[in-house]
């Protein structure tokens, strides 16, 4: 992927990132902005989307913390509504993002945590290209087995490409839930590229 980010583009990348007002009030969350990893993913065996004709014009991204529930949110804005749509035909809806997603989770996981399951979910349609993902991980403790879900949510409209990941304890996933589609509402209603 080609990179030539512009002021404007880079404005509306960070205009579009969730914000610790968008959490309520009263908690205590951690975070804040943290710079995007650019760095090029490992492929997969029957997936490796092409990106070497988009070009992203503009980034950003925020994590936020409480305890062991953790939203990220990370936008992108490509140089034409083109490449959004081909970008999402080729990394979203490839036969071979789940099978992927379940070898870089495997990958990534620390000894005593195993894969349960990685699969499509429902979500509600708040953009244009609307898909979630749920990953669901058993990590030994000495004590337990804690089960946890990562959910990731993925949007696009126009020029902009946003993400909402949300992991948490997996016995929290209902209001976690409605947390999570009331976020990427907000998220959606933000882009302006």
């Amino acid at each position: 992927q080609k990179i030539r980010f512009n002021l404007a583009d880079q404005a509306a990348a960070r205009a579009a990132v969730l914000r610790r007002s968008d959490l309520g009030s009263g908690a205590d969350w951690k975070g804040g902005a943290k710079k995007p990893d650019l760095t090029t993913t490992d492929a997969c065996p029957n997936y490796n989307p092409k990106q070497s004709d988009l070009v992203l014009t503009g980034i950003a991204e925020t994590q936020f913390t409480q305890g062991i529930l953790a939203f990220d949110s990370e936008v992108q804005v490509l140089e034409t509504p083109r490449m959004v749509r081909l970008d999402w035909r080729r990394s979203v809806l490839a036969p071979g993002v789940l099978p992927c997603l379940r070898d870089t989770t495997t990958r990534g996981l620390p000894a005593g945590a195993t894969v349960v399951s990685v699969k499509r979910i429902p979500f509600p349609h708040v953009a244009p290209y609307t898909a979630a993902f749920r990953l669901i991980t058993d990590v030994r403790a000495p004590s337990a087995t804690v089960r946890l879900f990562v959910d990731l949510v993925l949007f696009g409209s126009g020029r902009t490409e946003s993400s909402l990941t949300t992991s948490a304890p997996y016995s929290a996933r209902v209001p976690v839930k409605a947390a999570e589609i009331r976020l990427a509402k907000i998220l959606a209603a933000r882009v302006r590229a």
